[in-house]
């Protein structure tokens, strides 16, 4: 059983409650992460402390899976090392952090991680690629300012919308900055169905976590995060679903049951 770590223990106790009242996230189903056993707890990836989310939610030690560049200065690999998390290689196949995650599973603990294995916002670069493709000079400041809030999803779905014509040019540049909007004005006329409109909220998953949950017979909790993460938030809603195990399953039929559980759960917070 892996412990808690000391950093772990004194941030959850001094942090914890502070993150509470500074971002007052509603908090729905933790009960479904009492199983006892082996669990990888996944979620949707909107923002630098959706993992806060579940840590607060209950009194087990929770190993997250953390991005390779975290860990390349000291200070921040120290933080990261001494909270227990394990470092991975997102431009390769790190069996090195397979290997350390299965340990966690086998030794009946838990494993947090974000199947679609980066953050669903619209980086910089990205941004600057539609700034130069789309010449959205008058529009670039607004959409700087908003773009942490923006999913690089919906932006997807909306240049596939252009490419099939369903949208205008002058659609998706007036809109780029709202997708979510846009997209729900779409839903309204017709454009496009409730399963587009939900599908959008996510970018592709990796097969990271039905891969390990398979090799250690591990339950897996999937779990939502909608909202925004702002001082004393209104919106900011944590929601988690009842325990699956996808033992035996072909591993893109568990990957796709994984996503459409989470997708359920986002449009439970959003009705």
């Amino acid at each position: 059983m892996s412990k808690k770590t000391l950093l772990y223990k004194i941030g959850t106790f001094l942090l914890g409650p502070i993150y509470k009242i500074y971002y007052n996230p509603k908090i729905i189903g933790k009960e479904n992460m009492q199983i006892i056993g082996p669990k990888i707890i996944v979620s949707n990836h909107i923002h630098l402390f959706d993992q806060c989310n579940t840590i607060i939610s209950t009194k087990e030690f929770i190993t997250y899976l953390a991005k390779k560049e975290y860990f390349d200065s000291k200070l921040t690999r120290w933080f990261f090392k001494s909270v227990g998390c394990i470092s991975v290689d997102r431009n390769k196949k790190d069996e090195e952090a397979k290997k350390e995650a299965l340990s966690v599973l086998n030794h009946q603990s838990t494993i947090g991680l974000f199947p679609e294995g980066t953050r669903n916002t619209l980086k910089e670069d990205r941004l600057k690629g539609i700034y130069f493709d789309f010449n959205i000079k008058d529009k670039y400041k607004v959409f700087l300012r908003k773009m942490e809030y923006v999913k690089a999803s919906q932006i997807d779905k909306m240049i596939n919308l252009l490419n099939s014509k369903l949208i205008t040019r002058e659609d998706f540049i007036n809109n780029i900055y709202q997708p979510d909007k846009f997209l729900n004005s779409l839903l309204e006329k017709n454009i496009i169905n409730l399963d587009e409109f939900y599908d959008s909220y996510l970018l592709e998953f990796k097969f990271g976590a039905v891969s390990m949950a398979q090799k250690e017979d591990a339950y897996i909790i999937p779990s939502c995060i909608t909202g925004d993460y702002r001082f004393r938030s209104k919106n900011l809603k944590v929601r988690f679903g009842k325990p699956l195990k996808i033992t035996g399953m072909d591993l893109e039929l568990a990957n796709k049951l994984l996503r459409d559980k989470i997708i359920e759960l986002i449009k439970l917070n959003l009705t």
